[in-house]
């Protein structure tokens, strides 16, 4: 199952339902991977050890244990996402959508009915197409290599 852009509001009234702590992770002007980790940091109060590359970040998206979980577990609602996605260097959008990915698949296959993590990729236009490429909650792509450089 793919998930494409979505409106914003019903994303957070659905949350709100089922008790999710909701963090809005805004990519207004962001232009390259070091902006777009500051950005992570900020929006989901990451700690001081998260380092700035895309391992450090799937660590911390599969710990969450500063950020309240609600009763439901986090929604991260990703907002002005399409300059970003359609400016970054190759495969830098990619490797943030997997890294989200994996944290989603993490979070689901616990099977202890515990918190979940859910993305949406908020879409200001409802009518907005699909997202080229993959995007988090789809299914899993050709196994890689889980650690990534840089």
């Amino acid at each position: 199952m793919s998930l494409y852009p979505q409106p914003l509001a019903p994303a957070l009234e659905a949350a709100e339902v089922v008790g999710r702590t909701t963090v809005r992770l805004d990519l207004d002007g962001v232009r390259g991977k070091a902006e777009l980790m500051r950005r992570c940091g900020g929006a989901l109060r990451l700690p001081g050890w998260v380092g700035g590359n895309w391992d450090a970040l799937a660590d911390a998206l599969r710990d969450l244990s500063w950020l309240p979980a609600g009763g439901g577990g986090w929604l991260v609602a990703v907002t002005s996402w399409r300059e970003y996605a359609g400016a970054a260097r190759a495969g830098e959008w990619e490797t943030f959508v997997e890294v989200l990915e994996e944290a989603v698949d993490f979070w689901r296959e616990r099977g202890d009915g515990g918190p979940e993590l859910v993305v949406v990729l908020a879409d200001a236009d409802a009518d907005a197409g699909p997202v080229a490429g993959p995007v988090a909650g789809a299914p899993p792509r050709t196994p890689r290599l889980k650690r990534r450089r840089g």
